[in-house]
């Protein structure tokens, strides 16, 4: 499949995990807590995933989930620690997104599916993707 083709077909992903992760962390109805609290973490690490297989094409789609992955439990146990600049950041809605506020222990089983999935999608033999 060209180039060109496959980089499209991951930013059409990335913009459905994009609106899925959205979704999930602020869907107000039954089962909220497990869907924005939980469940989020699935579509967070995918698109990351997506995002750095994007930016940097040649490199090994399993070296990015990994990293990817590894980055996203660090954050998690980075939520325990609340030094003012860390606080003064998660007060933003972008902070907030991004670092977290909250530690979890059930979030870590949520942060390896993500990673097995976007495995899974970027693996495709139609993606070709080392």
């Amino acid at each position: 499949m060209p180039e060109k083709r496959i980089r499209n077909k991951i930013r059409v992903e990335l913009f459905i995990t994009f609106l899925l992760g959205f979704a999930l962390k602020y869907y107000p109805g039954p089962a909220r807590e497990l869907l924005n609290n939980s469940l989020a973490g699935i579509a967070y690490v995918i698109f990351w995933c997506l995002l750095f297989q994007l930016i940097f094409p040649q490199s090994n789609a399993l070296k990015i989930i990994v990293i990817v992955t590894l980055i996203t439990c660090l954050l998690e146990f980075a939520q325990l620690w609340h030094p003012p600049l860390l606080n003064l950041l998660r007060s933003a809605w972008l902070g907030k997104i991004l670092l977290g506020t909250t530690f979890n222990w059930t979030d870590f089983p949520y942060y390896f599916l993500g990673g097995f999935i976007a495995w899974l999608l970027l693996k495709r033999p139609e993606l070709d993707i080392k």
